[in-house]
């Protein structure tokens, strides 16, 4: 019997985040499947996916694509349901957006991995906080989410099955969507990283993409105000404004090597969480370095954060709140050993099993269908 045709299905790549992570996941459980997307930024792409065969739209060919993405939202629904996946038996769609829109044929099975409903339809004035835009643009925009949220919610219909990566978009889907969705934790690559000897140095850390909603500025204001040393890796477009809003103790390092990320993850005194995040992945690689997070009390962190065992939360997404984080943190202590044993329970293997499961049940599922 032939092994079953595979086709993986992600709304771009042009980003480094967790969500591009899950995909090169996808990639080594299911390596001769191709991958589709909207367009791809050869620069930003994981290692892991740079030998994987990328087959991307038409919109891959508009000038400056990659660095103006968000600007064409009202174009991806039309370059996802151009994506061609009619002869593959299983689509496994990594989506935050417009990926569960692709078109299928009636006989195969398609599972989307849901890291969120589409962020920009549901919660557009989070998502389009501090973007450059001209406000004729935005109101525009903003229009443009009603349609946007009914594709979407339709799209998600057709989906054989939704599994969320936490409970709170596991919520949000139920909610946005009418849709009970299974929970499966996205995949955390526990060998990459060990606890360093000796004490940690004297300086707090974020690692991210440096966007408006994930609210950095409250962790870069709560550190200028109260002296604390931050470093802050990543890029992106609120990079200049948080600069402006930084004092001497801040600094910016940009882009570095997944090397000189885990050392200096291995060496902080904490990483610093201040976003409402649909899971968060960078929080449990600092555990697996054996060191403790400031958290934002909701999103996906109420899954992964255990007060007192592996981090600390503040409790309302400002300056003051987190600044009070800040202050009480030298009084805990901390077992490096126990942060990074409760960080394994989040394994690369877990979520290939459970994944693979989904995929298997859905199947067998859609033959007891067939059959009736």
């Amino acid at each position: 019997m032939n092994s079953p045709r595979v086709a993986i299905v992600h709304d771009y790549l042009n980003q480094m985040g967790g969500a591009e992570r899950v995909v090169g996941v996808l990639h080594k459980m299911f390596p001769e499947a191709p991958i589709y997307t909207t367009i791809v930024d050869q620069d930003k792409l994981l290692p892991e996916l740079r030998s994987a065969s990328i087959i991307t739209t038409w919109m891959q060919r508009i000038p400056r694509i990659t660095s103006s993405f968000k600007l064409y939202f009202w174009l991806y629904p039309l370059a996802v349901r151009s994506i061609n996946v009619r002869n593959y038996d299983i689509i496994v769609s990594s989506s935050s957006a417009y990926a569960k829109g692709v078109r299928k044929s009636r006989d195969s099975v398609h599972v989307c991995y849901c890291h969120a409903p589409m962020r920009f339809a549901w919660d557009f004035d989070s998502y389009m906080d501090h973007t450059r835009m001209p406000k004729p643009l935005k109101a525009i925009a903003k229009a443009f989410t009603m349609p946007l949220r009914a594709w979407d919610k339709a799209n998600s219909k057709r989906v054989d099955r939704v599994i969320a990566n936490s409970n709170v978009v596991k919520d949000r889907i139920k909610q946005y969507y009418g849709l009970d969705a299974a929970v499966v934790y996205p995949p955390v690559d526990i060998s990459r990283f060990s606890i360093a000897t000796g004490q940690p140095d004297d300086y707090f850390l974020i690692v991210s993409r440096l966007a408006s909603y994930k609210r950095l500025d409250i962790a870069v204001e709560a550190c200028t105000r109260l002296n604390k040393k931050l470093l802050v890796i990543g890029d992106g477009d609120d990079r200049e404004r948080l600069e402006q809003l930084a004092g001497p103790t801040v600094s910016f390092l940009g882009r570095i090597d997944d090397k000189e990320v885990v050392s200096h993850m291995q060496r902080c005194k904490a990483l610093l969480f201040p976003g409402l995040e649909d899971f968060g992945i960078t929080p449990l690689e600092a555990n697996a370095c054996g060191r403790p997070v400031i958290a934002y009390r909701g999103g996906g962190a109420l899954d992964t954060i255990v007060p007192e065992l592996n981090g600390i939360y503040f409790d309302t997404q400002t300056t003051e709140s987190f600044a009070e984080a800040l202050e009480s943190f030298d009084k805990h202590v901390w077992n490096a050993d126990a942060i990074r044993e409760h960080a394994e329970k989040f394994n690369e293997r877990l979520f290939t099993e459970k994944l693979l499961h989904f995929v298997d049940f859905t199947i067998k599922e859609r033959k007891k269908d067939t059959i009736r």
